[in-house]
């Protein structure tokens, strides 16, 4: 198979869809390896070395897009890459369709076979190929949210962990998956008094037993969000429902009992935002203000650590892209439930049932595609 990694041009998008050593894997399987010129120099990647791996590097986005049958990425098409996309071309990246109708009608039109990183999901419902980012992800959620707590850019102007005889910042994070335990983690690390809030008790329980009450455990529900956030500095928003919208779970009610120069984080903003009042920012402006509250609402965190997150990716993406470039996508999706559960669109159908329902567009069962 023909595959292209072009450069991202997603604002402030620094990692590239595959590293040097997972282009070698798929040019040693017999697969032909095209890599736009400069596109690794985010995360310390020269041509020289994907030249190396065994990858032609072409000058333009242009080439690469005209040539490949199979694209790897790391975010979604944008502006320019919609009028590149080709009928049937395999597009193997981040979608995050349910957070953008319009997208969601591009990606239709242009008819490409949309195998949708965040919706690959395992046998035992995990999505191991959105945990690698939602790890870096909630990290650098506490350390963002922990920068602009300071004066400087509107915060209370508290230090995250304090120092002794005065009280560290109040962090609240809703939602305990795979962001929402890294983001606490890196809270309790910096030495902030936590909160984490779920719905799902036994998750609870798990980290009252790791934690042993250094980490405060709450239920998730309209009362204690609300009561929450009236005394929080910081709030990171990981709410994630697969492949679907996220639920608003802060309404702009709720905002004006929360502290002036208080922060939200919200993580969800790739699936639409959990909080009312959420719009996608970017990381050259990444911070807005509504009712004296400060919102952080980057829709790719990952990309300004892009070594760290490049590598990471690749560690798990490549695995899949071996396989569908050795069988093509209709076997590939036969043979692999991971690859399967990805499939969002195949030439102008939607093939995801949950953002079907979200836009109310017709929904196709991936098996009339096959």
């Amino acid at each position: 198979m023909i595959i292209g990694i072009p450069k991202e041009i997603k604002n402030h998008e620094y990692r590239i869809g595959m590293t040097p050593a997972g282009v070698e894997l798929l040019v040693q399987a017999g697969h032909t390896c095209f890599v736009q010129t400069r596109a690794g120099e985010g995360p310390g990647f020269i041509d020289d070395d994907y030249k190396a791996a065994g990858a032609e590097i072409l000058p333009e986005a242009k080439d690469v897009f005209d040539k490949a049958e199979m694209i790897i990425k790391i975010k979604e098409p944008v502006g320019p890459e919609f009028s590149m996309m080709k009928k049937g071309q395999i597009w193997y990246t981040y979608f995050h369709l349910a957070g953008d109708v319009e997208l969601t009608k591009k990606t239709l039109e242009t008819g490409v076979i949309a195998i949708a990183y965040e919706t690959m999901e395992a046998e035992d419902g995990s999505l191991p190929l959105l945990i690698p980012m939602s790890e870096v992800a909630g990290r650098l959620a506490t350390v963002e949210g922990a920068k602009y707590l300071q004066a400087t850019y509107g915060g209370r102007g508290i230090f995250i962990g304090g120092v002794p005889a005065t009280s560290p910042a109040k962090v609240v994070v809703l939602g305990a998956g795979i962001v929402g335990k890294h983001a606490a983690q890196m809270a309790i690390g910096l030495g902030a008094d936590v909160t984490i809030m779920t719905r799902n008790p036994n998750r609870l329980r798990a980290i009252d037993e790791i934690y042993r009450g250094r980490m405060k455990t709450l239920k998730l529900n309209p009362i204690n969000i609300r009561e929450e956030l009236k005394t929080a500095d910081l709030v990171i928003g990981s709410v994630l429902v697969t492949g679907d919208k996220a639920p608003w779970i802060i309404s702009r009610e709720m905002l004006k009992g929360m502290q002036k120069g208080a922060v939200i984080v919200d993580v969800s903003i790739d699936q639409g935002g959990c909080c009312e009042t959420s719009k996608p920012t970017t990381h050259a402006d990444p911070i807005y203000e509504v009712d004296g509250v400060i919102h952080y609402c980057v829709a790719n965190m990952p990309g300004c650590v892009p070594r760290t997150s490049t590598f990471a990716l690749t560690n798990e993406t490549i695995p899949y892209a071996l396989e569908i470039a050795n069988k093509g996508w209709k076997q590939a999706c036969k043979d692999s439930r991971m690859i399967y559960t990805g499939l969002n669109t195949v030439e102008g159908k939607l093939t995801y049932k949950p953002v079907a329902d979200v836009f109310g567009i017709p929904y196709t069962p991936p098996e009339e595609v096959f």
